[in-house]
């Protein structure tokens, strides 16, 4: 008998849909269940001591329906584009971007409101595989640069456009998450060799 390898795009497609399973089941619990509103329990609410807890909560909440579907398939885009530089640094990116956009909204966004949704995970993912491109020069992440800014460049004008229900904080704070990841754990493979700082491999 011959022992086959378990492709790892078939490992990453599992783990990604799994995320994206979890969004979808929080959701329909928290829609079919009248006296539970987890976006306002859980998710972030600036400058309020009641609202810290959706720093760590607020990506896995959607306000309804419509919000869900509008991130599920950029996240599994986007976020399948940066699993292909590895699991370890998907979580990380993840992680840290998730913290910093978590961060960045409660100290900045305006009083009174809440803020949930996955959209700042996109954003980081988007920002990630820019950096990405940028610092590896390679074929492969220029073509996924290339794709996801066509796919969803637009996106970026969120940053610019000041819209109800659209949490610009959360996206720029996302992006900037990304960047930040990828200038910590991406090596250039060029004769002039850029180390990552840290090493997630």
């Amino acid at each position: 008998m011959s022992n086959k390898t378990r492709s790892p795009f078939y490992d990453n497609a599992l783990f990604l849909m799994g995320i994206t399973l979890c969004f979808w089941v929080i959701t329909i619990i928290d829609q079919n269940t009248p006296q539970w509103n987890l976006t306002f329990e859980y998710g972030i609410k600036p400058k309020d001591t009641n609202g810290i807890l959706g720093i760590f909560t607020a990506p896995l909440i959607h306000v309804n329906y419509a919000h869900l579907i509008g991130n599920t398939l950029p996240f599994m885009v986007l976020g399948g584009m940066v699993l292909f530089s590895g699991k370890r640094k998907f979580i990380f990116t993840t992680i840290v971007s998730g913290l910093i956009s978590g961060i960045g909204i409660w100290l900045f966004a305006r009083e009174g409101t809440v803020h949930a949704g996955s959209s700042t995970l996109i954003f980081s993912y988007l920002g990630f595989i820019i950096i990405q491109a940028w610092i590896t020069r390679s074929c492969l992440s220029a073509t996924l640069a290339i794709i996801s800014g066509t796919l969803y460049g637009t996106l970026l004008l969120t940053l610019l456009i000041n819209q109800n229900g659209i949490s610009w904080h959360g996206h720029l704070f996302g992006l900037l998450g990304g960047l930040l990841s990828g200038l910590l754990i991406i090596s250039s493979p060029s004769k002039k060799k850029r180390k990552a700082i840290l090493k997630i491999d």
